[in-house]
């Protein structure tokens, strides 16, 4: 469980598009969430699979659609270390 202060749960859970503004708080609004779709669930194999099958799909997409793009321009910008022979 991340360790959010209660008056900082509080201001997030009220503020929700205000988003996150620390790690723990973002580790904190993502554990809220996933344990509300429990709660509204089963408490069952097929429900925590689907959060971890959520949450892995969620990084994946960040990965491709943020930080995928954002490595490509710092390889243009710096350089590759890999050959693209080796890449390919």
């Amino acid at each position: 469980m991340p360790y959010v202060e209660a008056k900082q749960r509080t201001r997030l859970l009220n503020n929700f598009p205000d988003g996150p503004e620390t790690p723990g708080e973002l580790n904190f609004m993502l554990s809220y969430i996933c344990r509300e779709y429990m709660r509204k669930k089963q408490r069952r194999y097929q429900t925590f699979n689907d959060i971890i099958g959520a949450l892995d799909a969620a990084k994946l997409e960040f990965y491709r659609r943020v930080v995928g793009p954002y490595e490509d321009k710092a390889i243009k910008r710096n350089g590759d270390i890999y050959d693209p022979s080796e890449v390919e």
